[in-house]
């Protein structure tokens, strides 16, 4: 959804894959380009795409495994926006670091920051719940499981079995 909406809102949007049978997928999801992670040099990719220029902005959802290459696709004065942790949570970042790189910015948004505010909360969930009626993004579920089978869709999800978004109904 992710990559759809910035598309939508005028984001040259490239993703990153972990297999190439992917790529076709998140080009399908709006992006314009995309590269496998562990064969492509994505820092170089990055480039070739931008026309040299590197990334404007990064969101890493992986964590550990992807933060510091993640730092090193993005141009100078770029946003990193670290907000996943399934490799493990990132290592600290020296502030030499980031100006080293080019003055980059760097956040690790969490949830109650987000929520603290009601009216915006509501603004916020309309604007999705507007994107989703216009069809602008469409809800991709992987896979639903019944409540009473919410262990197995943890294994599955930790074996690789299941791909996507989960649902867990009643």
């Amino acid at each position: 959804m992710l990559a759809r909406w910035a598309a939508h809102l005028g984001a040259t949007v490239i993703g990153v894959v972990s297999r190439a049978e992917s790529i076709d997928a998140a080009k399908a999801a709006g992006c314009t380009a995309a590269l496998l992670w562990g064969r492509d040099n994505l820092p170089d990719g990055i480039r070739a795409v931008t026309g040299g220029r590197k990334a404007d902005v990064v969101y890493d959802g992986i964590g550990r495994e992807t933060f510091a290459t993640s730092l090193d696709c993005l141009r100078p004065r770029g946003l990193m926006v670290s907000f996943g942790a399934s490799t493990g949570t990132p290592d600290p970042v020296s502030v030499d670091t980031l100006n080293s790189k080019g003055s980059l910015y760097l956040t690790r948004p969490g949830l109650a920051a987000h929520i603290s505010n009601v009216d915006e909360y509501r603004e916020r969930a309309q604007a999705l719940f507007d994107a989703v009626a216009s069809g602008v993004i469409a809800p991709n579920i992987g896979r639903t499981y019944s409540l009473t089978e919410a262990a197995k869709s943890h294994a599955d999800i930790e074996s690789g079995v299941s791909r996507g978004p989960i649902v867990l109904t009643t």
